[in-house]
C-alpha cells in the first residue's frame, strides 16, 4: 500500500512515518510533503496514492485548501492538534480524524478501517482499490447538510453495516474502545473516541453525560437525585455500569432534557 504523508513539522513527519510502518510493514511511504503548495503540485503530477495522511495546519495554510485546487482521489486520514476542524474534515474523503499526539492504537484502528473498506470494494484479483466506489461509501457516512453525522459505518463480523443515528441509544467507552448501543440492544465497535464523537454528533440529539457515555434523550428511562447533587440515570437498553452525571453538569443536563 502506497501512502503519502502531508505534515509541515519534520520531526512529526518522521515519527508518523515510523509509526505507520510499525503498524503495517507492507505500507510504503512514497513521499512526505510539508505545504499546501507542494501537495497540490505533487498530486497534479503523480499517480494517486492509496491513502493520504494529512495534517490540517500547514506552513502556508490549511490542507482543506488542497481540495479546492486539485481533485483529491485518495481517501484521507487527517491528523491535527485541534479538534475544531472535525466537522470540516468529514465533508471530504476522510476515513478518520486523529488528534495529536497520535496514539499508535488509534492509528492502527484507522488503518484497519481503511483496509476493511479496501477489502470490501476490491474489484480485481489483485484487490486493487476502486477509489470511486470507496469514496462513495465514505461519503455515505459523512455529515449531513446541518454538519452533523446522520449515520455510521460499523463493523459486524466480516461486514460493514450502515447504522443511522436514529437507531442509536447511546455511545459508551469500555477498556479503551468505543461502542454503539442500538435500540435492539446490539453493540458495535465505533472507530472514534468519545471526544471525537462529541464533535460530530448533533448536541440536540446527544449529550455527553460523563467520560464514559454519550446518550440520546429517549434512552433516559429514570433520573434519580443522588448524593452531592449528582444525578443517577437508568438507561434503556440497560448498562453494565451505573451512569452518573456530576453536579457541575447536572444543570446543563436538565436544560437539555427540557426541564
Amino acid at each position: 500500500m502506497k501512502v503519502v504523508i502531508i505534515e509541515d513539522e519534520a520531526l512529526a513527519a518522521r515519527q508518523l512515518k515510523a509509526m505507520v510502518q510499525e503498524c503495517d510493514e507492507n505500507i510504503e511511504v512514497i513521499t512526505m510533503l510539508d505545504s499546501v503548495e507542494s501537495s497540490i503540485q505533487w498530486l497534479r503530477e503523480n499517480e494517486r496514492p492509496d491513502l493520504l495522511l494529512m495534517d490540517i495546519e500547514l506552513c502556508d495554510g490549511q490542507s482543506f485548501e488542497i481540495f479546492s485546487q486539485v481533485e483529491v482521489k485518495s481517501p484521507v486520514i487527517f491528523t491535527t492538534a485541534y479538534n475544531e476542524y472535525a466537522i470540516q474534515a468529514f465533508k471530504v474523503n476522510s476515513i478518520d480524524y486523529l488528534l495529536k499526539p497520535i496514539d499508535e492504537e488509534a492509528l492502527k484502528r484507522s488503518l484497519y478501517k481503511f483496509q476493511e473498506l479496501k477489502k470490501l470494494y476490491g474489484t480485481t484479483a489483485e484487490n486493487h482499490l476502486d477509489v470511486n466506489e470507496l469514496v462513495h461509501l465514505i461519503k455515505q457516512t459523512k455529515v449531513s447538510p446541518s454538519d452533523y453525522r446522520e449515520r455510521f459505518l460499523l463493523k459486524q463480523g466480516s461486514r460493514l453495516v450502515p447504522v443511522s443515528v436514529d437507531d442509536i441509544a447511546y455511545f459508551y467507552s469500555q477498556e479503551r474502545l468505543s461502542f454503539v448501543k442500538t435500540w435492539d440492544e446490539r453493540s458495535y465497535v465505533v472507530d472514534y473516541t468519545l471526544d471525537e464523537l462529541e464533535c460530530i454528533l448533533n448536541p440536540k440529539q446527544f449529550f455527553r453525560a460523563n467520560r464514559q457515555i454519550i446518550l440520546c434523550p429517549k434512552s433516559v428511562d429514570k433520573i434519580h437525585l443522588h448524593f452531592n447533587s449528582r444525578l443517577k440515570l437508568d438507561l434503556r437498553p440497560s448498562t453494565e455500569e451505573e451512569v452518573f452525571i456530576s453536579r457541575d453538569k447536572a444543570g446543563e443536563f436538565r436544560n437539555w432534557m427540557g426541564e
